[in-house]
């Protein structure tokens, strides 16, 4: 847990840096909205469309209590809040994305429908059937007791409640270059594959209604985003705020394993 966490954490202050490259670019703080920022809280391939498309299998609405396991900087979390009114209550391993999560969702007026703490996505913090909806995005990856992880989702999850979860897994294409966003090496990379996937979730007690591979829009996906960098330079904030200077390195390894189908991209919608 503490290469996890060291991983992701960066220099620390991540609010702050982030409120500086923000301004930087004639940014008001005082007038902003999700959408705005998320070109660093959207830390998943195809980010805040792909937030979007598991909310719509999700039955959110204003009454929706919702649980998202591994919030990072709240992104997804302040996208469902934002266009479904429902309550997300974030859950993220590193303490420094919770306080700056609290603090973005103050920025775009979110902070009474968005809440985060940190804990362990194994062993969560939360009473039984708790929660009316759960998801989570591009965290599994980090986690080897990847079945506890979905134990606990069901355990919070009402009964015939939605638990969406979208994920890198292992693909046929042969082993992961490093470093990735996930992992500067194998250490902290615990790839399933997409068949061992279903057995987890089964397993669990969730019933899978949907399966969804995007490998192929997420390659589509990088392809343009570095198609509109080489025409109009990076957007003002990045994952490099956190991840450092070997971002770029980690982008290019990640467009390989795509294209070499080392791995892919898939999303799962169950029942619990």
């Amino acid at each position: 847990m503490d290469q996890v966490t060291a991983h992701y954490c960066g220099g620390g202050r991540l609010a702050d840096a982030i409120a500086d490259s923000l301004q930087s670019a004639g940014k008001d703080l005082n007038d902003l909205k999700a959408a705005d920022l998320a070109t660093v809280d959207e830390f998943h391939i195809r980010g805040r469309k792909a937030t979007l498309e598991l909310a719509g299998h999700m039955m959110l609405s204003e009454d929706t209590r919702v649980l998202d396991i591994g919030s990072g900087l709240g992104g997804p979390a302040r996208t469902l809040a934002e266009e479904y009114g429902c309550h997300v209550t974030g859950l993220d391993l590193t303490q420094a994305f919770c306080d700056a999560a609290e603090v973005l969702s103050d920025w775009v007026n979110l902070g009474e429908r968005v809440a985060f703490q940190q804990g362990d996505a194994t062993n969560l913090p939360f009473a039984d059937d708790q929660f009316d909806a759960a998801m989570t995005i591009h965290v599994a990856m980090n986690i080897a007791a990847k079945g506890k992880v979905y134990e606990q989702a069901r355990r919070v999850v009402k009964p015939d409640g939605i638990f969406a979860v979208y994920d890198v897994l292992q693909g046929e294409g042969g082993d992961v270059l490093y470093p990735a966003p996930w992992a500067r090496d194998p250490s902290i990379s615990h790839l399933a594959t997409p068949e061992e996937m279903k057995s987890l979730l089964a397993d669990a007690g969730f019933k899978v209604l949907n399966v969804h591979d995007s490998t192929d829009e997420s390659q589509s996906w990088f392809e343009a985003m570095m198609t509109r960098i080489a025409q109009s330079g990076p957007p003002p904030v990045t994952f490099q705020i956190f991840l450092g200077g070997d971002f770029p390195e980690m982008v290019h390894n990640l467009v390989r394993n795509l294209t070499e189908r080392r791995i892919r991209t898939v999303s799962y919608i169950c029942k619990a």
